[in-house]
Formats: C-alpha cells, structure tokens, sequence
C-alpha cells in the first residue's frame, strides 16, 4: 500500500456523498485518487452510526479477561477513536455505565488512557515519536538494523506460517488484533533486525486506525527504545493466543519454535543474558 496525492484537489462543493453501496463508495474514492476500485472492501463499517453501534456492543468484563486472545472480547473501537468519530471520553463513560462496578472496567480504561498519554506525548513533540526515545537493550546499536522493509515481508510472504497469515489479515481488512501486532513487530525487529521506524511506517501505510502515537510507541516498546527490554515470543506464545484458525505447526514456524532461552541466544547473543516477555 501506498501514498498518493491527488494532482489536483477536486471541488469540494461537487463531489457526490449519497452512494447505493459501499462498493459503489469506494469506486467513486478509487477513481478521485487514480487508483483501481479494491478487490475487496474493509469489513470496518464508518460512520457515526456505526461506531454507536459497536460501542453499544463492548463487554468491558470479557475484554479484561480474554483481549489477549485473537478470538477474544476485543472492542474494534479503534477506528473509530482514531478518526474522532467516537472520544475517549464517551468510550470511557460508556464501559463505566456497562459494568457494576467501576474496578470491573478498570482494564479497559487503563488501555484508553495510554491511548490518552501516548496522544499528549505526540502532541507536545510530533517529531519526537519518529527517535529512538532510548537506545535498544538488544545488545545491537540503531545502525545495526536495516532501513528498508524486505520484500517478503511486506508481501506476507516471510515463510513463517503464522507471521505470513497476520500480515495477510493485515493487507486484506486494514486491522490487525494488538496482540497479532506485537508478534509482527517483534518478528520484524528482531528476527528479521529491521529498524522499527521501517516497520512503523508500514503498518501507518496499512491500519485503517493507524495513529502516529500509539503505533510508533508501541513499536518502540516492541523494540525496546521504549522500554527497559525488548518484547519476543516463541511459537508456543502464538498456538496459546491465537486459536485454531492460526497455523503453528512447527514445522512450518522454526523460527519462532524454541524456548525463551534459546530464542534469546539467538536474537540477542551480544546480551549476557535476555528476559523474555
């Protein structure tokens, strides 16, 4: 996926807001932007009405217990905070009124106010979140990781089973569970030593929510620029969190197949030793 910029920007005044479908929608985007109509639309529905909907929908007790797993209570709210279509404010008053007590959605709320935190930090320096905050803990120097994103990676094409389908879901639908998110960027930083500004980029380039903040420092805590030890995981991490529809044989993820300690011999050996996540 790419940038474009429209050579010229149409009249405001004359462009067309009523469509039949969502199809009809997106051709009519498509064309102001020279681009071919997608093959397939995103399953994120926008609007105002949609987005009441899905908060109408949240379980702040099941998001607690199970928003780590693929197929778990989480919100897909995302978009709709990031594009401003819903505040944190309404999102937070909202899980208050669904739970019988406050401490019931005090998971969820501690999400929005990262959310809120990583949003102030942006703000108060919006080139800041593109530098490395620390140095990596990874026994590695930023000039020891590679500026371009490979092509293998970018096409989903990496031959790590589970990293290839989250790359997929991420192309296809523009949305990707945080917790598959955290599998990329370890994999893409760590096995693959890719600076995470590379990474960054790529995901803002895909992720219908994507925010400069919470992507950029996500990736940085990933890479540990943003966090006193890099995050990794092993194949068995992946087979735990993320059902039957994931493929985790072994044999077709021996990267991501060992232990924690081996993993960290391996990813990290100018490091005495490295913690696991």
């Amino acid at each position: 996926m790419q940038n474009y910029v429209l050579e010229e920007m149409p009249d405001l005044t004359s462009l067309a807001t009523r469509f039949d479908n969502r199809a009809e929608l997106a051709a009519y985007v498509a064309n102001l932007s020279n681009l071919p109509p997608p093959a397939d639309l995103s399953p994120i529905i926008g609007g105002r009405a949609a987005a009441l909907s899905t908060l109408a929908a949240i379980n702040p007790v099941q998001y607690s217990d199970t928003r780590n797993h693929l197929d778990g209570a989480v919100t897909r709210l995302s978009a709709y905070i990031r594009h401003g279509v819903l505040t944190l404010d309404e999102v937070r008053n909202h899980a208050l009124d669904a739970v019988a007590t406050p401490k019931q959605a005090e998971k969820f709320i501690q999400e929005l106010a990262w959310r809120d935190y990583w949003q102030r930090l942006y703000k108060a320096s919006p080139e800041a979140i593109w530098v490395d905050i620390e140095a990596y803990k990874t026994g590695f120097v930023a000039s020891d990781y590679a500026d371009d994103l490979p092509a293998d990676i970018a096409r989903g094409e990496t031959g790590v089973a589970c990293i290839d389908a989250f790359i997929s879901i991420l192309l296809e639908t523009g949305y990707l569970h945080n917790h598959a998110r955290m599998y990329v960027a370890a994999y893409v930083v760590h096995w693959r030593q890719i600076k995470w500004q590379t990474g960054a980029k790529w995901f803002l380039q895909n992720l219908i929510d994507g925010d400069p903040a919470s992507n950029n420092l996500s990736w940085q805590w990933i890479a540990s620029t943003f966090a006193n030890k890099p995050y990794f995981f092993n194949l068995e991490n992946v087979a735990r969190y993320s059902g039957p529809n994931i493929n985790v044989s072994v044999t077709d993820n021996l990267p991501l197949a060992n232990s924690y300690e081996r993993l960290a011999e391996l990813l990290f050996p100018n490091l005495t030793s490295a913690v696991a996540s």
